[in-house]
């Protein structure tokens, strides 16, 4: 029973590491015109805002195809790549949201369990075994890195994101525990200052 406890905190908090940046590019795609949605960032003009978003839609689309559907493989190379997704940002945070909706769901449903994943080689396509959690974590990280990407087109096209856009929890986390030892330690000098005025040396 513990253990089952356990793995369905696990899966909530991977949910949560996965819907937060989602609320966040929402967020963000709220805030863009069409044209800096799909504005070219580059000489080729390959790298807009709106493929890497469509890139990430696509991406939660099929892992969560596969998981409802009993039965079904997780296959990231079967993406619908919808021309849509890189044109018009509203419509794409309402999708945004709608996907955060099914994930949020997916979170109460129960506890970690099996998944198959399907990835295709250039001769054939391997099945191999996976888990609900582990396309959760890799899902988590490949979004950050697409909104790490996403926060760089942004500022290109004159829209300023938070700080921690595009930055992955593990790091954040690690700036937190550092701000705190920081800060620790500053207050530790102040007291062992305050103590030797307090009481200062004697003289012999």
């Amino acid at each position: 029973m513990h253990r089952n406890a356990n793995s369905n905190s696990g899966i909530a908090e991977l949910i949560l590491e996965n819907t937060h940046p989602l609320q966040q590019l929402t967020d963000l795609l709220r805030e863009l015109s069409c044209g800096q949605y799909s504005a070219g960032c580059n000489a080729r003009g390959q790298h807009t805002i709106g493929k890497h978003v469509r890139h990430i839609v696509d991406h939660y689309s099929v892992f969560l195809s596969g998981v409802e559907r009993i039965g079904s493989a997780i296959d990231y190379e079967q993406r619908s790549r919808e021309a849509l997704l890189e044109q018009e940002p509203q419509a794409t945070a309402d999708r945004l949201s709608k996907l955060c909706q099914r994930l949020e769901r997916l979170g109460n449903s129960g506890e970690d369990h099996p998944l198959q994943l399907d990835y295709a080689t250039h001769e054939t396509t391997v099945a191999t075994s996976s888990s609900l959690g582990r396309e959760l974590a890799f899902l988590a990280s490949h979004t950050i890195h697409h909104m790490a990407i996403i926060a760089m087109l942004a500022e290109q096209v004159g829209i300023a994101t938070s700080e921690d856009f595009g930055v992955h929890p593990s790091t954040l986390r690690y700036r937190q525990k550092q701000e705190m030892l920081q800060t620790l330690g500053a207050e530790q000098m102040l007291q062992t200052s305050f103590e030797a005025q307090s009481h200062p040396a004697r003289s012999t």
